[in-house]
């Protein structure tokens, strides 16, 4: 299976058309008002209809409400909502359950200890997002430009898939796939030009190279 390749934090018309152009196969979009990358539910009407089905439409919540998810719902029409906060297993499975929509849950990695952590949320979400923990003094829970040490991730065996998060850009890009064998990646500030603004060469480098690298992990496992 192709490498999923989602740009998150997208806040303008052309900020949008430049990863759809590019290839995205999901676009982000962030509800949460500390975020440089937060969007307002009108926005987020105009955006999502722009999509017009050339890629998923993800909704990233961080321990939202659950009117406040009925209303980003009813705004975007996401194809999945991300919950990149401090969401309990039973939150993850009470908003799939509410909802009807697949959930993609964030869990922050910084060591070991924290890969066991994954297997409470494989059970309840559709996907799972491993980003690196914020910094202490982080404002906002992702989009930090943080990487961890993907070599956590070797030999990971999940019953859901999963993307890796966190310090990613078009130069390293092709070392995470290789090390985590990720179904997915998710880049925001790495392809940005300031906190917030994307920048569309970075987009399509990124999105060049997780291919690049996508069609040579398989080609490796086809030979084995």
């Amino acid at each position: 299976m192709s490498t999923v390749i989602k740009i998150c934090g997208l806040k303008t018309p052309e900020m949008l058309g430049a990863a759809l152009d590019a290839g995205a196969d999901w676009v982000g979009f962030v509800f949460f008002p500390k975020s440089p990358r937060n969007i307002s539910l009108v926005e987020a009407k105009a955006l999502g209809a722009s999509v017009a089905g050339r890629a998923k439409k993800v909704a990233l919540t961080v321990d939202a409400s659950d009117d406040d998810i009925a209303s980003i719902i009813d705004a975007l029409h996401p194809d999945m909502v991300q919950l990149h906060g401090h969401e309990a297993p039973e939150r993850v499975a009470a908003i799939r359950a509410t909802f009807r929509l697949p959930v993609m849950k964030a869990v922050g990695i910084a060591s070991a200890e924290d890969i066991v952590e994954l297997q409470r949320y494989a059970p309840v979400s559709d996907w799972l997002l491993l980003d690196a923990k914020p910094p202490k003094d982080a404002a906002h829970p992702g989009g930090n430009g943080v990487r961890f040490d993907w070599n956590l991730l070797a030999g990971l065996d999940l019953a859901k898939p999963f993307m890796v998060s966190g310090g990613l850009d078009p130069s390293n890009v092709s070392e995470a796939l290789y090390l985590s064998h990720a179904a997915g990646v998710d880049v925001s500030s790495g392809v940005e030009s300031a906190p917030g603004v994307k920048n569309e060469q970075k987009i399509r480098d990124f999105i060049v190279s997780a291919r690049e690298s996508s069609a040579a992990l398989s080609e490796k496992d086809r030979g084995q």
